[in-house]
């Protein structure tokens, strides 16, 4: 009998499998394809699965990064930004869909971008510290150019 730990990657490899064909629109969605496939998984051990392989939630759903992309996540989560400003040399205050902020932090830490040195997300605000206004100035653009090609 398999244990519950190899039952878990097991799931998870599926869950990637199925994130790889496309977005998935929703955890429930998921929930049902990986019960097709024969595996049993309730909405919350999905939800816990896309967070432990790294899957982001875009517009179009859940979609796993780029392999080997470090601008993957980036691109994904460039719709949900609204606006940014800078506060100070090296704060960079940005503006996110309501809700959205968690996410976009999350990207932008894991991006590897190093004009950033930390986040800090609310609701619908990210406070992402830099190194210094040069590095501010950097990513500013770096943001706006993935924001244009969203």
């Amino acid at each position: 009998m398999p244990s519950a730990q190899n039952a878990q990657q097991d799931r998870q490899a599926a869950l990637r499998q199925l994130l790889v064909t496309g977005p998935q629109q929703n955890q429930q969605q998921l929930v049902e394809r990986l019960a097709g496939l024969g595996y049993a998984a309730t909405q919350s051990s999905v939800s816990r699965d896309l967070r432990d392989i790294g899957a982001v939630k875009t517009g179009r759903g859940y979609e796993l990064p780029n392999a080997g992309d470090d601008d993957s996540e980036i691109d994904a989560i460039a719709e949900l930004l609204r606006g940014m400003q800078p506060a100070g040399p090296n704060l960079l205050v940005i503006r996110t869909a309501i809700g959205a902020a968690q996410r976009v932090a999350l990207a932008l830490d894991r991006c590897g971008w190093s004009e950033i040195v930390g986040t800090v997300a609310g609701d619908d605000t990210v406070f992402t510290a830099t190194e210094s206004a040069r590095h501010q100035r950097q990513l500013i653009i770096r943001l706006q150019q993935h924001s244009a090609a969203a």
